[in-house]
């Protein structure tokens, strides 16, 4: 009876210590991994965790160790599948390093994001991987407050001074640029994604590097504002496709506004890539889900991810860090989007 009573009522280390016939203090220590208790006082408190099915309390323990093993991570939006894949590169690595993580959108609304920080820290968490479309003064500011180590995955600070993970996205635009108008066309259009965020402004920067480096004037028109939807994407290629001089190549930021790109052509009745040249920015799983297949670029999304990890818990286990700012390679995949596959 007793057991069924303290099962419904939730287990406490008092019901433990009862139960084991011990102090609380020492069920605290076995549960923390402190040495000094006897084997057999060990068992008698470890039978009796499994008999009730007690779970400790991860912040009540780190009350005591400032330790909860826990890693707050706040993501733009769950449902796209550039964060998604991100998340679970992070949560691979926090497995092998016994680390839980504390998941939590924003939404991309800077408001939402620094309320999440402060739930976080809150609850105690040991550290903070932070994904988010700007780096504000304010940001900057609360990270510096924290008390706890803070990692920017695929995301930039403007003044490259927060350890992140990223690639080079300025060096990335101007390879599929160049490659573009050594083997396809000279005739670009771009979807840029909002510029609000410092690494969409390095891809546009890239984009301009590219064309000025293979003396193409810039032309306005061809630069079409996109907000990383597949809804813009469709907006984008009725926009481009409407103009006098209808670009041969369109250049999307990201993976989901090509695939708007390329129905919104086909709709059109235009073939990929007879009539357009398509390629994307990301490398998600859609580019292999469209027909025709995704021309794109590949950001290790699950290495930023599992590298940010792997950052943080060099921070947190105080080990010998050789970059604070980590810059992945990136390649161009080529797929039937293009001719060159």
């Amino acid at each position: 009876m007793r057991l069924a009573r303290v099962m419904k009522m939730g287990v406490t280390i008092y019901d433990v210590a009862k139960e084991a016939n011990v102090s609380m203090a020492t069920v605290s220590r076995v549960i923390n991994g402190n040495t000094n208790v006897k084997p057999a006082t060990r068992k008698k408190v470890l039978d009796a965790i499994e008999l009730l099915g007690f779970r400790p309390n991860a912040v009540a323990r780190g009350l005591a160790s400032r330790k909860t093993t826990s890693v707050g991570v706040i993501i733009p939006d769950i449902s796209n599948l550039f964060f998604a894949e991100l998340a679970r590169g992070i949560e691979d690595i926090a497995t092998m390093y016994k680390y839980h993580i504390i998941l939590s959108s924003s939404d991309q609304q800077k408001t939402k994001e620094l309320d999440l920080l402060d739930n976080m820290l809150e609850k105690q968490v040991d550290g903070v991987i932070f994904m988010g479309s700007s780096v504000t003064e304010e940001h900057v500011q609360a990270f510096n407050q924290a008390n706890v180590p803070v990692i920017l995955a695929a995301t930039v600070d403007e003044a490259n001074e927060l350890p992140s993970v990223n690639i080079d996205y300025y060096e990335a635009m101007k390879d599929v640029v160049n490659y573009v108008i050594t083997n396809e066309t000279t005739e670009i259009g771009f979807v840029s994604s909002p510029l609000t965020a410092k690494l969409n402004q390095k891809k546009k920067e890239g984009f301009e590097a590219a064309l000025k480096a293979n003396e193409l004037n810039l032309d306005e028109t061809m630069v079409y504002d996109g907000d990383d939807t597949y809804k813009s994407g469709l907006e984008a290629a009725d926009y481009f496709l409407r103009l006098d001089q209808a670009p041969k190549a369109i250049l999307a930021s990201s993976d989901e506004m090509a695939l708007g790109v390329i129905h919104g052509a086909q709709d059109q009745g235009k073939k990929i890539p007879e009539d357009l040249i398509v390629i994307g920015f990301d490398n998600t799983r859609l580019a292999t889900m469209v027909r025709p297949t995704l021309t794109t670029v590949v950001q290790p999304m699950y290495d930023i991810g599992a590298v940010s990890m792997r950052l943080l818990t060099k921070h947190l286990r105080r080990e010998e860090i050789d970059e604070q700012q980590v810059t992945l390679p990136h390649r161009i995949i080529f797929r039937d989007s293009t001719n060159s596959n």
